[in-house]
């Protein structure tokens, strides 16, 4: 983490402005900005459960929707 201690008479706007300075030529912004969206790949066992979860919805609603059980929703465009 870079410091910076406030200089006799300084303003806090040239001092957050020194600070701001300081730590883009650190690199601390540059990379924090790199990592920000990386997500942990996951797990390939869960992504398989998940996936049959959803097949298994997906045919029940099926199902409901040919036996006249469950109303088709429909969606309206703009």
């Amino acid at each position: 983490m870079s410091e910076v201690k406030r200089k006799k008479g300084e303003t806090f706007e040239s001092l957050l402005r020194r600070f701001s300075k300081r730590m883009i030529q650190s690199g601390k912004i540059l990379q924090a900005k790199k990592i920000r969206f990386i997500q942990k790949p996951e797990n390939k066992n869960l992504n398989k459960k998940l996936a049959l979860r959803r097949l298994k919805i997906k045919t029940k609603k099926d199902y409901l929707k040919k036996i006249g059980k469950e109303v088709e929703e429909t969606r309206n465009r703009r």
